[in-house]
């Protein structure tokens, strides 16, 4: 008792000499033992805990660790026949292998069909409802391919701001002589496509071309600041040109030519100035009329 007096007597007359200092820093006696502020719960379990004894380890017991474990199989039934091997059947051919794709995942995008499908089914039968409601159109079926030659995006300031539209490129042909370029501006890259699309096929002129499928002679055309020079070429040559000239002249099906941008590098403006120098370009035998003599006498 006198002992716990003391303390609360030397805690009391500590407590007033450190009010009187200017830092107001208060002493506390040292406790005996630790406090811990930090509360241990222990997780509550509700599956029983499985012990080493009730564990049944005897199928171990014949085992040597040391020793290579060789599988036995079962012995087959009475009658029983092993499937043949995957490589011991005979060859599958590339027909065989196709008609087995197409049958289960229908015609090729290729084009090609080898049991007889039609391959634009999904195009021309089946019109489709977009999220808006509105019927896509039918895919045309003319003949003619078409490819996107170039897909730019442009602006029209107007007094609001600006107006962002998508402007494309786009050749249509048959690759039988026949070619048309076309342009077209949506707000969507496939309106414009469409349109552009659309344009070309109003305005479809014909290649003359000889049997080696090259054109009869030189010419040159421009279209703006866009120059092209076209020459013919010897049976195997292929086509040597690039940018638009060659698309214009792939999809006219010429296979043997040469071709050059002298100019700009614009797009349309060389794939019109090609459509020009073709224009130009003439049969023999529409020159031999014109001139009035047979065409054996063109060479003279």
């Amino acid at each position: 008792m006198a002992a716990t007096t003391t303390a609360i007597a030397l805690t009391l007359s500590s407590f007033t000499l450190s009010s009187t200092i200017p830092s107001k820093t208060f002493f506390f006696p040292k406790p005996s033992k630790p406090i811990s502020l930090r509360r241990t719960f222990r997780p509550l379990s509700l599956t029983p805990q499985a012990k080493s004894s009730d564990i049944d380890t005897s199928f171990f017991d014949d085992v040597n660790p040391e020793e290579d474990i060789v599988f036995d199989p079962p012995t087959p039934p009475e009658g029983f026949t092993p499937p043949p091997s995957f490589d011991e059947g005979p060859e599958e051919m590339e027909d065989e292998i196709a008609a087995a794709y197409e049958e289960l995942y229908g015609p090729a995008y290729s084009g090609v069909s080898v049991l007889g499908n039609d391959v634009y089914v999904m195009d021309s039968k089946v019109k489709k409802s977009s999220a808006f409601g509105k019927v896509k159109k039918e895919k045309v079926r003319d003949g003619f391919e078409e490819r996107v030659v170039q897909v730019r995006r442009v602006t029209k300031v107007v007094k609001g701001g600006k107006q962002l539209h998508f402007r494309a490129i786009v050749v249509v042909g048959d690759k039988q002589g026949q070619v048309g370029v076309g342009v077209g501006k949506a707000k969507e890259v496939i309106g414009a496509v469409q349109k552009s699309a659309v344009n070309a096929r109003r305005n479809i002129i014909t290649i003359p071309m000889t049997k080696y499928l090259t054109f009869p002679h030189r010419s040159e055309g421009d279209y703006g600041a866009a120059k092209v020079m076209l020459r013919p070429a010897a049976p195997g040559t292929g086509v040597i040109a690039g940018g638009a000239v060659r698309i214009v002249l792939e999809m006219a099906g010429v296979e043997n030519a040469l071709g050059k941008q002298l100019g700009s590098k614009n797009a349309l403006n060389n794939a019109r100035a090609t459509v020009v120098a073709v224009q130009k370009m003439k049969q023999f035998r529409e020159v031999a009329q014109e001139r009035g003599i047979p065409m054996e006498e063109l060479w003279k």
